[in-house]
């Protein structure tokens, strides 16, 4: 089938930065049409987001939209949740419990029972559970994820994975920074939920490797701030690797710092997002060799333009839209594509940090 996919959207109203990501990545290939949408909890708001958005159908409350589009011949086949964490496991819950594919942005739940549920849900329901942790869908990560498994670095023994911002440096009521600082819409988890989980992701899509252990140092800096700003996380992996996990908004000086190191006993790769389409690759006793998207000795895995025309962050998160409408057109989700597996660990990822730290940064099982 050629048609667009119809889609719908909940949250992500008129001048939510998230929504507009996922809007923009989800036409840019064709492969959807935005057509239904509960953008606001407050229905006249909506409607007002609807308007301003050419989107057909608007609706004041999200399982009224489940309903409503699943009894329609028309409605839509898919959902972007695009909400404050603490509506992933409702929303997605009633869309998939009629059918409707559900395109999530992360975490998949504020908790990890929260996690749990959803996951029963996804697992009795015909339709497909899609997480946007959209940083693996860069080609020059596709790039390394592929070099690591075919042997390039040999044996595993490091992995460094970071990512830091500096916007909650100082306490500040911003609509973004409002939700994302509330345990009750956040989740227990701050800079490690916010961004700790696409670190941790990250790390976990290109090795391959789950850690079996953590300890995690979480701290709020900012005064009066009720969830952890910047976390110190030690890792270690049944292979006998070694990692380190650091995650901050409170280091000034960097806007979207997110950088993963991995070295074997063959060599090592390197990447960071502000240089998204270089790869450097290290073999042992060799000169570096930089690998550019779409260059000499790079697979062409999600690149959209020739070399020399930068991509980046809506690109991949269009890749990750473009893999979604395939896989519901298919019905099969490829292995390059997050979805309950990844938002699981991710829960359980956040839920050992805070065990660790209540214990004084002792070692936990991430899965216990």
């Amino acid at each position: 089938m050629n048609r667009p996919i119809r889609l719908g959207m909940v949250g992500g109203g008129e001048g939510a930065m998230i929504g507009n990501v996922h809007r923009i990545a989800a036409r840019l290939d064709g492969r959807f049409d935005l057509v239904a949408g509960a953008l606001s909890s407050d229905e006249a708001r909506a409607a007002e987001s609807a308007r301003a958005l050419g989107i057909t159908r608007s609706y004041g409350d999200f399982r009224q939209m489940a309903r409503d589009e699943a009894a329609r011949p028309d409605g839509i086949e898919a959902v972007s949740v695009c909400t404050p964490n603490h509506l992933h496991e409702p929303v997605s819950r009633a869309f998939l419990e009629q059918g409707i594919h559900v395109i999530c942005d992360k975490p998949m739940t504020a908790t990890l029972d929260q996690a749990r549920h959803l996951a029963d849900v996804a697992r009795g329901s015909d339709a497909l559970f899609i997480l946007t942790h959209n940083y693996s869908a860069y080609p020059q990560i596709r790039q390394a994820r592929a070099m690591i498994a075919r042997g390039d670095l040999g044996t595993l023994r490091l992995v460094q994975v970071e990512y830091a911002q500096d916007w909650l440096t100082q306490d500040t009521d911003s609509k973004q920074a409002e939700w994302r600082t509330d345990p009750a819409r956040a989740g227990a988890g701050g800079a490690i939920g916010d961004i700790g989980t696409h670190a941790f992701q990250l790390a976990r899509f290109v090795t391959g490797e789950l850690p079996e252990r953590l300890a995690a140092d979480l701290t709020s800096f900012v005064p009066g701030r009720k969830l952890d700003d910047n976390a110190h996380i030690l890792l270690r992996y049944a292979s006998g690797a070694k990692g380190m996990l650091w995650a901050s908004q409170v280091a000034p000086g960097t806007e979207n710092g997110l950088r993963l190191r991995v070295y074997g006993d063959k060599g090592g790769l390197e990447w960071q997002h502000d240089t998204p389409e270089t790869l450097k690759y290290t073999p042992f006793g060799q000169p570096a060799q930089i690998l550019r998207r779409a260059g000499p000795g790079s697979t062409p895995d999600g690149s959209r333009v020739p070399p020399g025309h930068p991509e980046g962050y809506l690109e991949g998160f269009a890749n990750l839209y473009a893999e979604a409408a395939q896989a519901i057109r298919s019905g099969t989700m490829p292995d390059t594509l997050p979805g309950i597996r990844d938002g699981l660990e991710g829960l359980q990822f956040i839920d050992a940090c805070i065990r660790s730290n209540a214990a004084d940064a002792a070692w936990v099982q991430v899965m216990p």
